[in-house]
């Protein structure tokens, strides 16, 4: 059973960090691209980051450009979102998702990801 799920989210003071996980089962990670999404109240879903299946093309949304990196590790099934230097504006749910097409890495929108983990929560505050 296709799985993706995410852990790592908590309260976290301004200019702290945390790191996300998204572990993935079911399915031979090593062939997807996976991305990284955040969605805050009264706001659509948004990508954060994406790292390719093969040699490793990332994407980051301008937002978080320089302060966070993602990365992967398929001998664990896991990608990881390293976060630093949070902001109060990075408050949100944060999902992972696969990208629809193995081997491909399309644009970092949410139309071209599925098999959504359940999302794990982010505060940043004071």
């Amino acid at each position: 059973q296709l799985q993706l799920v995410e852990s790592g989210g908590g309260l976290v003071q301004p200019g702290g960090s945390l790191r996300l996980s998204c572990a993935a089962s079911g399915f031979i990670l090593e062939y997807y691209a996976i991305g990284w999404f955040r969605q805050a109240p009264g706001k659509e879903r948004e990508g954060v980051s994406c790292i390719s299946s093969s040699d490793g093309s990332t994407y980051y949304a301008d937002s978080v450009k320089g302060r966070f990196t993602i990365s992967r590790d398929n001998a664990k099934n896991t990608v990881y979102l390293q976060m630093n230097s949070l902001k109060p504006e990075d408050t949100a749910v944060y999902y992972c998702a696969r990208e629809r097409v193995p081997r491909l890495l399309r644009l970092c929108v949410t139309r071209n990801f599925g098999s959504w983990g359940q999302g794990t929560q982010v505060t940043v505050s004071s």
